[in-house]
């Protein structure tokens, strides 16, 4: 399976080419024969997908309760996985994306096929950490997912940078020799009227155009509605009585993507991908302080958000007698349009008055990448992987650099003509070996070298072991160091916003406001993996429970001390800048049983030890103390089976400190109290090429109310009254009914 590990910076095309030939020698041996006589372990990346923080989602799974859209909704509900906002802030608040372990959205790597997907890195981050973005997980239908992969803790060191929280693998349907296809109807429709709702048609079809040449296609068109513009009316907390905060916003994909395979010799396989998705918004009315003006209300239920991903990948598959090869070249391009927005205080994030002007940033990232793994006969039996990866980031952001001596000369910092433009590149050597110490004895260790072009030099070791204790019980721990380079808006010296005081830590010494500046001179930030787990298997029951810690340092965050003062206008000067150490901790838990010969129940749950900055002692992420996921599924008879499930949330507790650094007060102290969601949904195949899916989501019908942002402290000027929504930032919708409908042949 294609994993981004290593590659080298040469063009991009012509580098296809060598990797794709240069590796076939001529007259290469039969693979399948002689790899069977000596391969004997896994490679290190098969056996680190067998640690305690990796768990998977089948096809199976995802026809069993399909989503309403992004395949973040079946994920959630895996140990160790919350869906929040992008910083603790609660802006953008119902945008909500997959945290790993606590660590924040902005740690976690999402990957297509095994390839990284970055396409949020074109949207433009704020003061706290926000991006108004859905993430990266919504690209492929879910119905042409053949699994996913959640990879968290130490076995998420061996894929670089932006792996700190772990990796999502989302794995689509391969080509087959024989000719299938399918087409999914789905929709679903809210208790509530307020509430949007979804309807969706995707399409996959897949098979042999020759002996050596097979094809498959996707396609997808979904839509759903944007909540009404008042469905948190009088559920806002005391800050926001003049600012209505926006509910879910609606969204509308169009999704095609294709791949043609090329047995260019036994054992040996060329993969040609391409694909091309369109991601627009349907307006809620949300902006980034729950202000508003005349454009924000004029827009409600229209596009003022596009974003256009293409890519394209070239992939080549090698057998031998002496190992494997995996090699290939991607190109991604990200078109992100959007209405102007102010970037200063109170307006930062809310559309500019009178007529919109739409303005476009461009992320180019290329990623060439080559391993191989080779079988070592030795003392010990050994499979070592080896390889190099090249990546290079470009973005053009045009909105992001406007602000300048309006408010006052920033010594050394262009009035005018600062560049729009802004990338890294970073250079990867990687290895690792899967050794069999002893019969039931594993050892993985490994080591990543990176050199990222603005941060400089990370070393990534980690080390495994997976220990067999009796024939029921075995032992897996890893420790590993993960690191996440600063994006391209953090080290991005012409990057500016601007607040009058309100978004500034602190306003004294006669000043009146402050800027933030992109800072070129940042660490990358550093995480030590550790996890330590028990596993129980007797036929088909299965248990296990694991402790992880996380040992976080140089986070990056918006600086509290200034840095200078402008000539002009008395202004502070912040940049972004690290902070010394953060922690997060915690036990994930799962259980399989066999009720009865039909019937399984499945239980996992997350209890949250600590999550802080121990520098201010405030938390990484607002996520709930615990979560358990529970149900119990049925299959009833050939035709037909049943599931139901339940996820409780425990509480979950606001930040402890407002923008300035003092303790928050009134309602931006509220926490959201524990509460459970149930779903219940029914499959029935009529025959083999036609199946009914129907279910109820959120059976009890508990809603939550999106109450504002975290903190408004301070913020009279803008809101009229003080009190911030403490933990209260995003939309639970309630009751839901759905029925999805799939043809096969």
């Amino acid at each position: 399976m294609p994993t981004p590990l290593l590659s080298l910076r040469i063009r991009p095309i012509a580098l296809s080419l060598v990797l794709a030939y240069g590796c076939v020698p001529a007259g290469a041996a039969e693979p399948e024969t002689t790899l069977s006589e000596t391969v004997v372990l896994g490679t290190a990346e098969e056996t680190l997908k067998q640690a305690p923080g990796v768990s998977t989602i089948s096809a199976e799974d995802i026809a069993k309760k399909p989503p309403a859209n992004d395949i973040s909704e079946i994920i959630r509900t895996m140990p160790g996985v919350n869906l929040t906002g992008n910083s603790t802030s609660g802006q953008r608040g119902n945008n909500r994306q997959i945290d790993l372990r606590g660590m924040g959205p902005e740690n976690t790597l999402i990957l297509i096929d095994g390839k990284p997907v970055n396409s949020r890195a074109a949207v433009r981050y704020g003061w706290r950490g926000e991006r108004d973005t859905r993430g990266d997980s919504n690209w492929v239908p879910a119905e042409q997912v053949e699994r996913v992969e959640v990879i968290r803790g130490p076995a998420a060191a061996r894929y670089g940078n932006g792996a700190a929280g772990g990796v999502v693998n989302i794995v689509t349907r391969q080509p087959t020799e024989e000719w299938h296809g399918q087409v999914t109807l789905y929709a679903n429709m809210p208790e509530h009227s307020e509430e949007g709702a979804t309807q969706r048609m995707n399409f996959g079809v897949g098979g042999a155009l020759s002996e050596n040449l097979s094809l498959r296609l996707y396609g997808n068109r979904n839509k759903t509605e944007a909540d009404d513009r008042d469905i948190n009316d009088g559920h806002q907390a005391p800050g926001y009585a003049s600012a209505l905060p926006a509910g879910r916003e609606g969204v509308s994909n169009r999704d095609l993507g294709g791949r043609l395979a090329w047995k260019l010799t036994p054992g040996h396989t060329l993969e040609f991908d391409a694909s091309y998705s369109r991601q627009s918004n349907i307006y809620a009315g949300d902006t980034q302080n729950n202000g508003t003006n005349a454009v924000v209300e004029d827009m409600y239920g229209k596009e003022t958000n596009r974003m256009i991903k293409n890519a394209y990948a070239v992939t080549h598959k090698g057998k031998y007698d002496f190992g494997t090869s995996l090699s290939y070249v991607q190109l991604t391009e990200t078109t992100n349009r959007r209405i102007q927005e102010g970037l200063v205080g109170g307006t930062e994030g809310m559309f500019l008055s009178g007529a919109p002007t739409y303005l476009t940033s461009d992320l180019r990232e290329w990623v060439a990448h080559s391993e191989m793994s080779l079988p070592i006969k030795a003392r010990f039996n050994q499979m070592l992987t080896a390889g190099i990866e090249w990546t290079e980031q470009k973005l053009t952001d045009p909105a992001s650099n406007l602000v300048a001596t309006t408010y006052g000369t920033i010594p050394g910092v262009s009035s005018t003509g600062r560049s729009s433009d802004a990338e890294a590149t970073i250079f990867s050597v990687f290895a690792e070996n899967n050794i069999e110490v002893a019969a039931g004895t594993l050892l993985t260790p490994g080591l990543r070298f990176d050199k990222h072009s603005e941060s400089g030099v990370n070393w990534s070791p980690s080390l495994n072991l997976t220990q067999v204790l009796t024939d029921t019980l075995t032992l897996k721990a890893g420790i590993a160091r993960a690191y996440k380079a600063p994006n391209l808006y953090q080290s991005n010296p012409n990057y500016l916003l601007f607040s009058s005081g309100n978004g500034c830590n602190t306003v004294g010494n006669g000043t009146t406001g402050c800027y933030l500046l992109g800072n070129d001179d940042l660490d990358a930030e550093t995480s030590i993996n550790k996890e330590l787990g028990i596993e129980y298997k007797i036929a088909d029951v299965s248990a296990g429970i694991t402790w992880f810690r996380n040992d976080y340092r140089d986070k990056i965050q918006a600086g509290t001390t200034p840095v200078g003062i402008t000539t002009t206008g008395n202004r502070s000067i912040y940049q972004w800048t690290n902070i010394p150490k953060a922690v997060v901790e915690g036990i994930e838990g799962s259980l399989r049983f066999p009720l009865r010969r039909s019937l399984d129940w499945i239980t996992n749950f997350t209890y949250m030890l600590q999550s802080k900055n121990k520098t201010t002692g405030d938390y990484l992420s607002i996520i709930p103390k615990y979560t358990v996921n529970s149900s119990l599924d049925w299959k009833i008879s050939d035709a037909a089976s049943a599931l139901f499930s339940v996820t409780w949330y425990g509480k979950q507790e606001p930040m402890k400190y407002d923008y300035k650094g003092n303790a928050v007060t009134g309602s931006s102290a509220n926490s959201v109290s524990p509460y459970a969601i149930a779903s219940l949904s029914g499959n029935y195949a009529f025959s083999k090429n036609l199946k009914l899916t129907a279910g109820i989501n959120n059976l009890f019908d508990k809603r939550l109310y999106r109450e504002g942002n975290a903190v408004s402290a301070s913020n009279t000027a803008i809101y009229g009254s003080s009190g911030g929504a403490g933990a209260g930032t995003y939309n639970e919708p309630g009751r839901t009914y759905y029925v999805s409908l799939t043809t096969s042949f």
